[in-house]
This record gives C-alpha cells, structure tokens and sequence, in this order.
C-alpha cells in the first residue's frame, strides 16, 4: 500500500477550525475572497506558494507545520531543520548558553519542542542531585522530571498548584500546535503517579503574581517564580521551538539560599 499526502485544503482548513475563525474572518485578514478561500479548502484551486505563506502566517502556524503545508500544496519546505550543534546555529547556541549560564546561581534550562532538556545551568543540576538516576539518561523530559515522585515531585510544596500549572501550559501548547508529541506528553503527565500526600488539585493560595514553583530542600523551602524566552525572528525550525526557562528567587530567603548550594 501508498500513503499519500495530506491535501492542503483538509489541512489549512483545519487550522482555521484550530484557530477558531470562519472563512470570512480569516479571508479578510489575508486580503482575499471568502469564495477563493473556499475553494482552496475544497480542493477546487490549487494555492500558490506565496498563498501558502500568506493563510499560515494569518493563522500563526508553527514553521513544521508550515513545511507540511507547502509540502500538501507541491511545493518545497521553506523553512530548514538543523540540530542544535550544527555549525549554522553557532550564534544562536553562544546566545542560549550565555543566558543560561548567566542566570547562576539560579536555575535556567533549553528546552526542545517536546521539553526534552538541551542545555541547563550548574544550579539546575545542583537542585537534581537526589533524582533517580533512570530519569536524567537522555533525552531527559523537563517537565516528567519535575513531575514524577521519583524525580522532583515528592519534593514540590505546592505540587496540585504546579501540576495544574504545568498541564494547562502544555494543553495550550497542543492546541496551538496541533503537535501529535506534545499531546501524548500531556496524557503522560496526567497518568503519573501522586508523591505521597499530594494533592493533584490546585492548592489554594494568598495573593500572588504568578504561579510559584516551591521546591523543598534540606534546610527549607525555595521559592522562584519563571520566566519563558524564544527566538522571535527564527526562521530555523529548530531554533523557533527552543525555549528558555529562567527561574528567579521570589524571596531573599531563597536568593541566599541558592547562592550557598550553587557554592558547595
């Protein structure tokens, strides 16, 4: 048997639906007629190039996708994949780790589109010494990682808060996306099991600004909260789905706190 390709009308249809737009907004947008934009869905014209570019950019569609758009359409990928060491992306990575590094004593990580780990700080590997072993052999799952009682899970003080947190994020993530990965990584999550005496709800809490993630450690409780960097301009598949997790203590107890461990 032959698979064939998906037609770009099913696909850029299905988008729209994502996106939660009628023909008659997103033909709008582009400058074009609802009856064109019609026609494309229904296979009944063929898009240009250009045609294709214009309806994924309206849609904010992420540049993978936006290859297999071209690629239903007849056309070549616009858009390359490089690894993260190719030679290519040698400013970028100098960029990532020296925000990264920066960021001691406090933690700061890269993540990939599935938040498979890339790069991390000496504080994130400090605050993972207790871990089992099994869960840091590679590629390591950020978010399995903090997640699962064998990794940081038992430790988190606010586990409910964070663990809702975390699932809300990806299922954002996952719409945007349309990503068949990050979905499955969702419905993994999910199915973890609880640390001893958690909660899987979403703790109350006093007036806050952003959702903190507490960790306990010998000695105390941290507390940071977090903040997220990407590549605005990429135009490099894989430099567009890198992201930066920095974390900033949200106390000075914690600010002391990790300058004496990231010292050890």
């Amino acid at each position: 048997m032959t698979q064939t390709e998906p037609a770009f009308g099913g696909l850029i249809q299905t988008w729209r639906r994502q996106r939660r737009r009628s023909q008659l907004a997103l033909a709008l947008e582009a400058g074009i007629s609802q009856r064109h934009l019609s026609f494309l869905e229904s296979g009944r014209s063929r898009p240009s190039r250009d045609m294709v570019l214009l309806l994924a950019e309206h849609l904010s569609v992420p540049l993978r996708e936006r290859n297999v758009l071209l690629t239903a359409a007849g056309f070549a990928p616009a858009y390359r994949e490089r690894g993260f060491d190719h030679p290519d992306l040698a400013a970028a990575r100098e960029a990532v780790e020296a925000i990264v590094q920066a960021h001691d004593p406090h933690p700061a990580l890269g993540v990939d589109r599935h938040w498979n780990l890339v790069v991390a700080n000496r504080a994130v590997s400090v605050l993972l010494r207790d871990v089992d072993p099994a869960l840091l052999a590679p590629p390591v799952n950020v978010l399995k990682l903090s997640l699962d009682p064998r990794g940081l899970g038992s430790r988190i003080a606010n586990f409910g808060a964070w663990r809702a947190h975390v699932l809300a994020r990806l299922a954002q993530q996952v719409d945007a996306s349309g990503d068949a990965g990050l979905s499955r990584l969702h419905d993994e999550i999910r199915a973890l099991p609880l640390p001893p005496r958690a909660s899987p709800r979403r703790e109350e809490t006093g007036p806050a600004i952003a959702v903190p993630f507490r960790l306990e450690v010998p000695g105390g409780t941290l507390d940071f909260i977090s903040t997220t960097t990407v590549f605005g301009t990429a135009v490099d598949v894989t430099l567009a789905e890198l992201t930066i997790e920095t974390f900033f203590p949200a106390n000075r107890e914690t600010a002391a706190a990790m300058r004496a461990l990231v010292a050890d």
